[in-house]
């Protein structure tokens, strides 16, 4: 049984301990926890497994060749008799406490494990929010352990239960324990880790024991009179499991980035977590850390109903991954890669809802994408012919319940309403064209429509193609993909209307690009770069058709092609006279739509 296997079916004894804590927290009037803070816990647990199928060489692999090939001492009877399995796991516990301090010390190893501190709650939840990049650089540390003798699998093994016994340790319900919290990370050792109080930062380091944070002066304890305030002194202030995990990295980048000393550039990444060139610094400077601050808890409102739909859209999402992880070990890797994709959209797309940038429905919309795209690369024709059409209804229910809301107001006129409907008919029924047998042409031809009335759309309010620059290019970048798919073997009677619709997109991107020259807001480069997807998915689309299949070419094309529905949607209803539902107030810098998601 794999360790992925293993998780699975710890798994329900995790929930079940979280829904006694939280039982616990209620009867005690102590609540620790918040509905969207504990999703997002555990999503970025559920990220951290489902990641880990592509670093296993990382984590294991590197391992095992240095086992086999440079270790020092090879003795697998004693290893696997039970003072080697202590030994082996006081072995792990002392190398994790170097790992996890130095995750504190240095600012690349923290970009990692930053992660992990970043709720402002302290709970059970807290235990599941892990890193997906923590495997980078974190195997270094158990080098030691392979020069050893201490076989794969007993290190495996050990790793397991030192990562299973701190699950306990996160929680507030948990008061102090006596002597087992001077030799064992307790919960008490553990929520001074966790603080961001001056006493308590950067101490108590111990996986299992505390006595390695004794030994090397790394310890402190609770204080009665000093609550804990749990985060990281760098505010995440958000649900999104991608930025959960970029956010110090993108950090470090910048400032190493615009340093102007070349050791400095490299300082940035290996000096302690905070520190910065002066000169950066003084350009760019942030704000000092204010306790006060870090009390104040992100919580962006969510109604009622976003609240239902968090916690069906959650427990889908763990059917989800157990069923990937269970599988992982035994699936084609690019089988694994797929659906790992569909789960990130998922899971991104439901912090975004929880978090006010997108609504229900746009999130159904790209999890409905990311399954069409799913189903059409791995050949599931039955389910494929399910979503490939549902992603479009939903948009087109998205627009006309959007558009029913804004009626009275006047701020969404009726052309926009008429245009945006057509696009998107038009592109279902191209759409439903494609998916059957000997229907190219008509296929063609209605999104060939479809591009004309999203011509139309992006004119609205403005002169035709505003920008001439873009127009040159677009129209230079149609020329040279129609010259391509000539020379590649474009069929005779297909060459005019080939032309047609080349022509055609070429334009909508023109308008698209022109109307961002205009407007210079975040919803029309949405739209703009939803104009230039539609051209990258149908060059993509036509190359795979008339010069040489490509390899995975129904993700590619499938990809771009929601991608530019999706952004072209939500950058259309992110307008200033059209907000998003959920969304937060217009003194909020606008937030963007989903990357890349998905046709054929």
């Amino acid at each position: 049984m794999s360790p992925s296997q293993i998780i699975v079916l710890a798994t329900p004894f995790f929930l079940l301990l979280i829904a006694v804590e939280l039982a616990v927290g209620y009867r005690r009037q102590r609540n620790t926890y918040r509905l969207a803070d504990a999703i997002s816990s555990i999503s970025l647990g559920m990220l951290s497994q489902t990641s880990a199928v592509f670093t296993r060489l990382l984590r294991i692999g590197i391992y095992t060749a240095l086992f086999e090939h440079v270790a020092l001492w090879r003795n697998d009877a004693f290893w696997t008799s039970l003072p080697g399995w202590l030994l082996a796991l006081v072995f792990y516990d002392f190398c994790y406490y170097w790992l996890h301090r130095m995750g504190h010390e240095s600012a690349v190893l923290w970009a990692a494990h930053a992660v992990h501190h970043q709720s402002q709650d302290y709970n059970l939840s807290t235990a599941l929010r892990q890193t997906s990049s923590g495997a980078l650089l974190g195997w270094v540390f158990y080098v030691p352990m392979a020069l050893a003798g201490v076989p794969p699998l007993v290190f495996a093994v050990v790793a397991l239960v030192d990562l299973l016994y701190q699950f306990w340790v996160h929680t507030e319900q948990v008061g102090r324990l006596g002597w087992f919290d001077r030799w064992f990370c307790s919960p008490s050792n553990h929520r001074v880790h966790h603080a961001v109080n001056d006493p308590y930062i950067d101490k108590n380091y111990g996986g299992i024991l505390i006595v390695w944070d004794r030994i090397f002066g790394t310890f402190k304890d609770e204080d009665p009179h000093e609550k804990c305030v749990y985060g990281t002194r760098g505010l995440l202030g958000s649900w999104d499991p991608l930025w959960a995990n970029a956010q110090v990295y993108a950090g470090l980048a910048h400032d190493s980035w615009h340093a102007r000393s070349w050791p400095d550039k490299l300082r940035v990444w290996i000096k302690p977590p905070g520190w910065r060139p002066p000169d950066v610094a003084q350009r760019f400077p942030r704000p000092a850390f204010s306790m006060s601050q870090a009390q104040q808890r992100y919580q962006p409102p969510m109604s009622r109903a976003v609240q239902w739909f968090a916690l069906v859209q959650f427990a889908m999402l763990l059917g989800g991954v157990a069923v990937f992880l269970w599988q992982a070990d035994a699936a084609p890797l690019t089988h694994s890669a797929i659906w790992f994709a569909v789960l990130l959209v998922a899971q991104w797309s439901l912090g975004a809802v929880m978090q006010g940038r997108i609504g229900m429905l746009m999130a159904l919309m790209l999890q409905s994408a990311a399954l069409a795209t799913a189903t059409s690369a791995l050949g599931l024709t039955q389910w494929h012919l399910l979503f490939k059409p549902l992603t479009i209804v939903i948009a087109i229910i998205l627009i006309a319940i959007e558009a029913n809301k804004e009626r009275t107001s006047g701020q969404f006129g009726s052309k926009s309403r008429f245009f945006m409907a057509a696009a998107l008919a038009g592109s279902l029924a191209g759409d439903v064209f494609l998916m059957l047998p000997g229907l190219f042409i008509p296929g063609l031809v209605s999104f060939l429509v479809a591009h004309l009335f999203y011509v139309v759309l992006f004119k609205v309010g403005l002169q035709w193609f505003p920008h001439r620059g873009a127009l040159a290019v677009t129209l230079g970048v149609g020329t040279a993909m129609y010259a391509f798919l000539w020379v590649g073997g474009l069929p005779p009677a297909l060459r005019l209307p080939v032309a047609a619709y080349v022509l055609v997109i070429a334009l909508m991107a023109a308008q698209a690009i022109g109307r961002a020259t205009v407007l210079r807001d975040a919803p029309s480069r949405m739209v703009a770069a939803g104009a230039v997807f539609f051209m990258l998915s149908d060059s993509l689309l036509a190359t795979n058709r008339f010069v040489s299949p490509l390899p995975m070419a129904q993700v590619w094309v499938l990809a771009t092609y929601y991608a530019a529905q999706a952004l072209i949607v939500g950058g259309w209803l992110a307008r200033p006279d059209a907000p998003m539902p959920n969304a937060p107030p217009r003194t909020q810098p606008p937030q963007h739509a989903p990357g890349p998601l998905a046709r054929p």
